[in-house]
């Protein structure tokens, strides 16, 4: 039966984050489809919002269409409103876009929202910044009569909450193209609105409100994330959600008279910000001038003249400002001045702006005015401190120069100029390389984001730079110390080695293009090769005498390093580490659990004596057990005395002492003396994302809780030979989202097939039966008719278990399935009675098997041939659209009861079109552009045909056996088709097959790695620390 295993105490957990009281109204798509509002708490208390379920009506889309559809006006609107809204919805758009890549604040992602035309003739679109992106974007507004059009920024402003969209108005046939007036200097207290565009992703909702405040402080988002400043906001509850970033706030006279911009989750607050700055920037825009921005890297807040007071606003002064403005009831007090900006020699965090060039200044509009109309010069501020006016010179910088417009690409990260953005957020100097996507080579311990370079190999890193050159000259594979600290935390400084990659990824240059709306790459040059292994030596750990043999088992025994730039196989992680034995010292073979090498692409670091790290190479995955055999270069250790493991002839049985021999968890040694409590065979419970899991086996537990502290280790007798391995086993995620791992023990004799073959210089031949079984009990084996003559065979074959197994899947596509059945119970194999898991290894290498079952209480003897299985994994990979693709793996074929294709998804890419339109890992491929794909080449055939930029129809079949067709639309340039495929003669070990897509640019990066850091749809957001490390 089923071993219910989801309780183990070596079940790891997966942080879930919760979401706040603020939020901004873009709609996100999240992995499993559904929509999530991004939120961050402005007092501070966390506040969860649950995810809407499947079905919901968050749900986009089959196809990955906007929902957007004409809007039908209520009856109970006063008529003026109604003629208001018939004219203005014509000129408001829903947008689906895709930030392609990680950048500054933001990771990649894919959202819907709302945006509104404002130019007709040019065809320019107003929306928000947080949805034209500070990153790479790509992206389409609908039209209300559902004409669809390309659009691309053309400004976002590097502070405020506004970006500009543009479109090709002639692309529009069938509507006439009309635009909404921006009136800021209408919005008024007490004023009716209305907010229309695409409320939660659904069609043109109208929310009706009134402005309750023209003055509220702009809202913040968080800490890691974009926030607005130094502006007002306008306040209202209309109860507007996701999805409604950039509906246009329209008056009764249908002029726009601010942008939807943000929320509260914990009350019906929105929060709008004034068009009085988006005004100036659209008539630049219109007029082909740059949109000049200045800065004093201060941020203000409005503060009202009883809280100036207290911080020591002089009478006189309050006086001269209210008989001024006889309706002001605050001034702007600096709240932060940033370190080694132009005012953080004269500005303090206090002091009281009184004036700028002699012009009173209380609002946000008339400082922002000055600054931008001064960049370059030198302007003249007056503040109070204390009661004291204080008279300074500053010089306004240009904002756009400390606004990143670039970023690095470079072993699976993603790196970026520090941006004012986030250096206000923590009071920083505006300086240094951001790490905005930790991932790969600078994932580093600690917290997920927030990383900033001080160092690489002892060069300094100011800026992007100085990080091109320093990573220019090292090269691939040296590992280099990376000095680095966290920007919420300038206190501590860390230190990691990391060992650079440039042989899976590309090293480029990313450079944003205003003019054309794409991010145009330059590559970096190719990598140095890797330097020569020089040989050396060291001494293992001397252990005490009192530990007995068994001790001498740590010269047998290696950490493993794993690093895998793709998720593939269902893997949810990109990188683990454990402990393997060394079975062969002389060939430099090591077994390692295949929880730790699932697959055979990626980097593999093997640490010997905790002293030497040298290269490791996957010889061989076994396709049921939970093991793997990888290897090294003897050569590359010198004289260290590693040996090979003594190998215990005897099997282990329930009440046997052995010392357990391993590395805890925290990676010290230790030897202890236990018993084994039990040896029975289990069943890994299955995850609903197929991916490998040990089957078929006699797990072996002991009589210790240390053992469930110890991820990987031996098993020895008093000899100090190795009876069995202990593993940790890859389970299912359950409902709260964790990955259960399970700690058991294996016997050693399950490696021998495929160590003895090695041992002789031949590769491990395998049959296999390909089916999985369970263990049945006598008692449920009787209700199935198992007779007393079966029974009685069975008590004396193993009087200590009496059960037989069943079979309980048989794997899709393999020849036992046409013969065997689910639920057949296994008498016996060539005449034996089979009570023991090991004792159906006769399958390895006979051709066919007589087998008597029991199938529907007869007895049916059958023939079954067994087949040949291959020990290399997957070995061809396609990356299509942002989706990676191969041919279903072993998990799959056992979870599955059928094969629509042998196309099928394991992953893809967050921000590609393949995540934008709605195709999810677990699909198959089964027609392009009605072409039917049912193998690799088929599929690489027939998207090879499909135009760039163009909307391809891909039909596809869920794992349920539910068909979608759906339309995606390709990106050469940001996700080109490549292929991969294994190649031992490769220092990688894989080999990039010449691009088949049609465009130019892509030819011309034929030659370089291919970059195959995607995200699997599991993807476990809390990894196991980069390079000191997924989902």
């Amino acid at each position: 039966m089923e071993i219910d295993l989801t309780d183990s105490p070596s079940a790891t957990s997966v942080s879930t984050p919760t979401e706040s009281a603020l939020h901004i109204h873009k709609r996100r798509r999240t992995d499993d489809e559904m929509a999530g509002r991004r939120s961050d708490d402005l007092e501070g208390e966390d506040s969860e919002m649950p995810h809407p379920p499947k079905g919901s009506s968050d749900m986009p889309a089959s196809n990955g269409a906007i929902s957007s559809s004409r809007t039908t006006i209520a009856m109970s609107e006063p008529p003026q409103w109604q003629k208001v809204i018939e004219k203005t919805v014509k000129a408001i758009v829903s947008i689906r876009f895709s930030q392609v890549s990680a950048f500054d604040t933001e990771g990649p992602e894919t959202s819907e929202a709302t945006g509104f035309i404002v130019d007709a003739e040019r065809g320019y679109i107003l929306t928000n910044r947080h949805v034209a992106c500070s990153g790479p974007f790509v992206g389409e507004a609908v039209c209300h009569d559902h004409e669809e059009v390309d659009v691309y920024p053309v400004y976002r402003d590097p502070v405020h909450d506004f970006g500009i969209l543009k479109f090709d108005p002639s692309k529009i046939k069938y509507m006439e193209v009309t635009s909404i007036a921006l009136m800021p200097e209408m919005a008024k207290v007490g004023i009716d609105i209305r907010v229309v565009g695409n409320d939660a992703g659904e069609k043109l909702s109208i929310l009706s409100g009134s402005i309750s405040r023209l003055d509220r402080n702009a809202p913040e988002y968080g800490d890691l994330t974009y926030n607005d400043f130094n502006t007002f906001y306008l306040q209202a509850a209309s109860s507007t959600s996701g999805g409604s970033s950039g509906s246009p706030v329209i008056d009764i006279n249908g002029n726009a008279v601010a942008l939807q911009a943000g929320g509260s989750l914990k009350a019906a607050t929105d929060f709008f910000l004034p068009l009085d700055r988006v005004r100036r920037a659209l008539t630049y825009i219109q007029e082909g001038k740059p949109v000049t921005r200045g800065t004093i890297q201060t941020q203000f807040l409005y503060r009202p003249f009883d809280e100036t007071r207290r911080l020591g606003l002089s009478q006189q002064t309050e006086a001269l400002i209210r008989n001024s403005f006889p309706e002001e009831i605050g001034m702007l007090v600096a709240e932060t001045v940033l370190p080694k900006g132009p005012a953080s020699e004269c500005l303090e965090e206090g002091d009281i702006l009184v004036s700028i060039n002699g012009e009173l200044i209380t609002k946000f509009v008339p400082l922002e005015d000055c600054l931008d109309r001064n960049v370059g010069k030198e302007i003249e501020i007056v503040a109070e401190r204390g009661g004291e006016q204080r008279t300074f010179k500053v010089t306004v910088q240009d904002l756009h120069s400390i606004t990143p417009d670039r970023y690095v690409e470079i072993g699976g990260a993603k790196l970026n100029n520090l941006s004012y953005q986030l250096a206000r957020n923590f009071c920083v100097p505006v300086s240094g390389v951001y790490v905005s996507e930790p991932s790969g080579m600078f994932r580093f311990e600690g917290p997920d984001r927030g990383w900033l370079l001080s160092s690489i190999d002892n060069h300094s890193i100011h800026n992007l730079e100085d990080f091109i050159q320093v990573m220019q000259k090292i090269p691939d594979r040296e590992r280099v110390p990376v000095v680095y600290y966290s920007i919420a935390d300038v206190h501590t400084t860390s230190v990691a080695v990391v060992q650079v990659e440039r042989h899976w990824s590309r090293f480029r240059l990313a450079v944003r293009n205003d003019m054309t709306g794409i991010w145009d790459f330059t590559n970096l040059g190719t990598p140095l090769p890797p330097k020569a292994i020089v040989p050396s030596t060291a001494r293992f750990l001397e252990l005490d005498e009192s530990l007995g043999p068994a001790k001498e088992l740590f010269s047998s025994m290696v950490k493993v390093s794993y690093y895998m730039p793709c998720r593939i196989d269902g893997f949810p992680k990109s990188r683990k580490y454990g402990a393997g034995l060394v079975v062969d010292a002389e060939r430099g073979l090591i077994v390692v659990s295949r929880n730790i090498v699932p697959f055979a692409m990626g980097d593999l670091s093997v640490t010997i004596a905790d002293s030497i790290i040298v290269p490791g190479k996957v010889v061989y995955l076994h396709p049921t057990h939970n093991i793997a055999i990888i290897s090294y270069n003897p050569a590359d250790i010198g004289g260290t005395p590693i040996r090979s493991a003594q190998i215990s002839p005897t099997n282990l049985v329930q009440g046997h002492q052995v010392s357990l021999v391993a590395f805890n968890h925290n990676q010290r040694p230790i030897c202890l003396k236990t018993v084994v409590t039990d040896i029975t065979s289990v069943t890994i419970p299955h995850n609903g994302t197929p991916r490998f899991r040990g089957i078929n086996l006699d797990a072996i537990t002991l009589d210790t809780p240390l053992a469930q502290q110890c991820s990987s280790g031996v098993l020895a007798d008093s000899e100090g030979r190795v009876q069995g391995l202990w593993l940790s086993y890859l389970g299912e995620r359950n409902a709260s989202g964790r990955d259960n791992e399970y700690h058991l023990g294996l016997h050693i004799s399950t490696i021998m097939p495929i160590l003895q073959p090695m041992q002789e210089g031949l590769y491990p031949k395998l049959r296999n039966l390909n089916i999985e079984v369970m263990p049945v009990q006598m008692a449920q084996a009787r209700h199935m008719g198992l007779t007393d003559e079966w029974v009685k065979k069975v008590e004396e074959a193993n009087p200590a278990r009496h059960h037989i197994f069943m079979v309980r899947r048989t794997e899709t596509g393999s020849v036992s399935a046409s013969i065997l059945q689910e639920l057949d119970l296994i008498l016996s194999i060539n005449g034996k009675v089979i009570t023991r898991m090991y004792e159906m290894d006769v399958q390895y290498d006979a051709t066919e098997l007589e087998m008597v079952v029991l199938r529907k209480k007869a007895e049916v003897k059958v023939t079954v041939p067994t087949e040949a299985v291959d020990g290399s994994g997957t070995s061809r990979l396609v990356i299509w659209a942002g989706a990676m693709m191969h041919e279903p793996h072993k998990a799959v074929l056992q979870q599955s009861k059928t094969l629509p294709s042998r196309v099928y998804v394991s992953a893809r890419s967050k921000g590609s079109p393949s995540y934008m339109y709605g195709m999810v890992p677990t699909m198959w491929v089964t027609h392009i552009n009605g072409t039917p794909t049912p193998d690799l080449d088929a599929l690489l055939k027939a998207v090879k045909q499909c135009p760039d930029n163009s909307y391809v129809r891909v039909k596809t079949m869920s794992f349920d056996m539910i068909p979608t067709v759906l339309s995606i639309k390709t990106n050469m340039h940001y996700w080109p088709t490549a292929e991969m495929v294994r190649d031992d003669n490769e220092e990688s070990g894989w080999r990039k097959v010449a691009d088949p897509s049609p465009t130019l640019e892509a030819k011309a990066n034929e030659d370089e790695p291919v970059a195959v850091n995607v995200d699997g749809d599991e993807a476990d957001m809390d990894e196991d620390g980069g390079n000191d490390i997924v989902g």
